[in-house]
């Protein structure tokens, strides 16, 4: 088992590895951070983790800010733990079609896709441990392929985490701005500020980011996709865009939450305006099969709430979840 030393300065490894995905020619970028003194793995402290709809993992796990990214942080309170890009994102294989223009294909890397992505980074971690289970983090849309995985194959999972999930609505969603849908999408993360902030009232929008969090991140961010065509933006495949009007606002779930068995837990955001609380909501309540669940809501805080001033409430939710023996009484 992994060294519990939880000493903010402890030191940490971190790793980058290309591996395979089930399609020839198709790699999948794995970042580790792990305790440099860790010797053996454990199942309970092994975690994957997926990122969203736009953003690769690095983005939105691995900014370091005010001295450590989350990554950073679960590293030193003695996880071993990995977040993969799905193919398309980040350091893993931008597909052919994503050099050519968007009109000329459809969409690509729907959540189907980022499923079997998501199961060979577990398989990997899996075998290079030599544990037989993993914990697992999805973030928004990222939560799709956790929750369809854990629904098809619980027994290979711990504990899940589901931050800000994608989910149905009645409603459309700011995600999905109407018309056609090209292959891939060409994302400018300095525009995208304006978004970020305005998901907040007004008078709480200035200070939501901290002072150098927006730039630290949005440098980090443009680095995932140095072969963008246009400069000062990233590429980001549409599938995810498809899954919202094929499954999130047309009533058609992508998996069924209540066949997870897991133990459950969902952090949302209170200032969220991509996935609203009614949606974390009544996924929450259609988790009648989970070991057991939690929901919290971390207030002042928006969908991007891991890189926000409240970010160390949704750390420490998490952290005390994974931690934590709290299995119901007999």
């Amino acid at each position: 088992m992994l060294q519990t030393d939880h000493s903010p300065n402890r030191r940490i490894e971190c790793e980058r590895v290309l591996i395979p995905s089930d399609t020839d020619g198709v790699t999948l970028q794995l970042i580790n951070k792990r305790p440099a003194d860790a010797v053996e793995y454990s199942a309970e402290r092994t975690l994957v983790m997926i990122h969203g709809a736009t953003f690769p993992s690095e983005s939105l796990f691995d900014v370091p800010v005010a001295g450590a990214s989350f990554m950073d942080v679960l590293a030193r309170q003695g996880y071993d733990v990995w977040a993969v890009d799905v193919r398309g994102y980040g350091g893993s294989t931008r597909l052919p079609e994503m050099s050519q223009s968007p009109e000329d294909n459809p969409p690509l890397s729907p959540a189907r896709t980022a499923v079997r992505d998501l199961a060979a980074a577990v398989d990997y971690v899996r075998q290079k441990r030599g544990v037989e289970r993993v914990n697992l983090l999805g973030m928004s849309w990222g939560a799709t392929a956790v929750g369809t995985l854990a629904a098809e194959a619980g027994d290979r999972f711990g504990k899940l985490i589901l931050v800000t999930p994608l989910w149905l609505s009645g409603t459309p969603l700011r995600f999905d701005s109407g018309g056609p849908i090209g292959a891939y999408r060409i994302v400018d993360p300095q525009a995208f500020e304006a978004a970020w902030r305005g998901a907040a009232p007004e008078q709480e929008r200035a200070g939501l980011i901290p002072e150098g969090w927006f730039d630290a991140w949005a440098e980090v961010t443009l680095a995932t996709d140095p072969a963008s065509p246009t400069a000062g933006t990233i590429r980001a495949p549409s599938g995810a865009v498809q899954d919202v009007r094929q499954h999130w606002t047309a009533g058609n779930p992508l998996y069924d939450p209540s066949v997870i068995a897991n133990p459950v837990l969902l952090v949302c955001a209170e200032w969220d305006v991509d996935v609203r609380f009614d949606m974390a909501q009544d996924l929450f309540t259609r988790l009648t099969g989970a070991r057991y669940k939690r929901l919290v809501e971390v207030g002042q805080a928006t969908h991007m709430v891991l890189m926000e001033k409240n970010r160390g409430q949704a750390f420490d939710a998490v952290i005390r979840f994974l931690d934590e023996q709290a299995e119901p009484a007999a």
